[in-house]
């Protein structure tokens, strides 16, 4: 019998980026590369575990701009192209590595690895992934839970409850729709939480919602088990808490086992490796230089020298690491059941693009970690967060502290210097979306003003989106996400004059409709 439980939670998210208005767009290679490294390895992973009877647990959310790419036919047909030169460019790797026998086993190692990526995805899923973590979840493996409807930061939605509202009950009928059910849990965006927003979670029917260490310590008041047990809100929605220790082991590529020398090293790729000529008919229109997806060494250590990457070695480590993981929560669990008068829980959540983007291996070792846990270990069992307050329905009443999981623990990463400016914008939206909602109560059968208001909703989300703010932050693909926020601001300003003055750019309308076309089944008045 197993003295505590470990909830291993994936959050898996992307911004929405389609842009059918040209033939190809470099930004819709972040779908592509997570499609090809993270979802069908992980895909793969958990059918080789059912079809070995081997039990497990895994929790994932799958946010409302992922979902609506991976089952859009635009970017489903697009990734097929993008595939086929990955293939094409691996059997030229293979002609031109014939006499080096190290890089040979690799550029083969790639050909069928985007050989398998194109067989999973167009034969065996019909072009849509989604349906496979449907059966997973169907299967009671996997516990699927929602996110804000396109990731926007709700403590900087300056208190518009009905702003926030529409993020929530957008993202819980798009889970609906795609799932079959409503979602029992959130992964708040950002993990962003002050009091208040669990009462709007409530109204939506959310169970449970995952929370930064310090939501969870400096609740009030304080919880008697810390972090190792979910507190009630006063609304009664659960809030469960990061664990720390567990997450820097795999998360920290310093500290943690990704920065393992002998495993891939993620920054030398073929696209920046190889001559240029021969690279850029596979690389982007502007022609610069970019990852192709085939990377030939190691980490090798810091250097500049890298050595040959050498998958079984790396492999090896990642059995090695999964051990290690195990041993340490056993004795992290060990120890706390020992003072606790309850099975403790590990929470323990990572964005789902570190196992197989950044750390190719990272598939393999959540593969050998849960059949470790399944034969070789009696102490841990994995357990879903809902799984969890099924076992253990009474809890104690505390009110989480305002928190996220960014850089300091607060807001800082999304309001700083470098994107301030967007919010005087975004306040200035969702207050007038919230207006015409009111002022429009009904349409009367009027179809061209139901257009113009349900895309007035979607720009006004696309536009809240925090990962526009966070590329700012960081520096990288600054002008695209300055590009889109100011975008959608326009489309949306424009909407309201337009309906405001009846006169209404029917054209333009079907233009922004075709190219932003998310969420197709809005209500508008969600923003009631």
């Amino acid at each position: 019998m197993e003295k505590g439980y470990l909830s291993f939670i994936l959050h898996a998210h992307l911004p929405y980026v389609r842009h059918p208005e040209y033939h190809a767009f470099l930004e819709e290679d972040w779908l592509f590369e997570a499609i090809t490294e993270t979802y069908i390895p992980l895909i793969e992973v958990f059918e080789k575990l059912v079809e070995d009877n081997v039990d497990f647990r895994l929790t994932m959310s799958l946010t409302p701009p992922l979902v609506s790419m991976l089952a859009d036919e635009v970017l489903q047909s697009r990734y097929l192209q993008y595939l086929d030169k990955r293939i094409h460019l691996a059997g030229l790797e293979v002609e031109r590595a014939k006499h080096q026998p190290e890089f040979l086993r690799l550029a083969q190692m790639y050909l069928k690895y985007f050989k398998n990526a194109r067989f999973v995805f167009a034969e065996k899923y019909r072009r849509n992934i989604v349906t496979a973590f449907k059966n997973f979840q169907d299967m009671g493996k996997l516990e699927i839970i929602t996110c804000g409807a396109t990731h926007g930061y709700l403590p900087l939605m300056n208190g518009n409850v009905n702003a926030m509202r529409a993020q929530i009950k957008v993202a819980v009928d798009h889970y609906e729709k795609h799932f079959g059910r409503k979602p029992r849990g959130i992964w708040l965006p950002e993990c962003g939480y002050e009091p208040g927003i669990d009462q709007i979670l409530k109204e939506a029917g959310i169970r449970f919602f995952i929370t930064e260490t310090h939501g969870i310590l400096y609740a009030s008041p304080r919880p008697k088990y810390g972090i190792f047990a979910p507190v009630y809100c006063p609304s009664g929605v659960a809030a469960f808490g990061r664990d720390l220790e567990s997450s820097k082991q795999v998360w920290s590529s310093k500290e943690g086992y990704p920065g393992d020398f002998a495993y891939r090293d993620f920054y030398r790729d073929v696209g920046f490796d190889l001559d240029y000529d021969y690279v850029k008919p596979y690389l982007h229109g502007d022609g610069k230089r970019g990852n192709l997806g085939i990377k030939y060494y190691r980490i090798t250590g810091k250097t500049n020298h890298k050595e040959p990457y050498q998958p079984a070695v790396a492999l090896d480590r990642a059995a090695e690491h999964a051990g290690n993981f195990m041993f340490n929560r056993e004795k992290q669990i060990e120890n706390l059941a020992s003072i606790m008068d309850r099975k403790p829980l590990i929470v323990a959540p990572y964005d789902a693009e570190l196992f197989g983007h950044w750390w190719h291996e990272g598939p393999y070792w959540i593969n050998f970690l849960f059949r470790k846990i399944a034969f070789d270990q009696k102490t841990i069992a994995l357990i879903t967060p809902m799984e969890y307050l099924e076992r253990y329905p009474v809890n104690q009443v505390s009110t989480p502290s305002y928190s996220s999981w960014g850089y300091k623990g607060y807001n800082e990463y999304w309001l700083n210097e470098k994107n301030d400016w967007i919010y005087r914008h975004l306040h200035k939206a969702a207050e007038r979306m919230v207006e015409l909602a009111k002022a429009y109560p009904q349409t009367n059968g009027n179809v061209m003003l139901t257009r113009c208001l349900s895309q007035a909703a979607r720009e006004l989300l696309l536009a809240q989106s925090s990962d526009w703010a966070f590329i700012m932050k960081t520096g990288t693909m600054v002008e695209y996400a300055v590009k889109r926020t100011k975008e959608h601001l326009f489309n949306f300003n424009k909407l309201y004059d337009d309906i405001r003055s009846n006169a209404i750019d029917t054209k333009w309308l079907s233009g922004i409709e075709d190219k932003n076309n998310l969420f197709p089944d809005i209500d508008y008045r969600v923003y009631q």
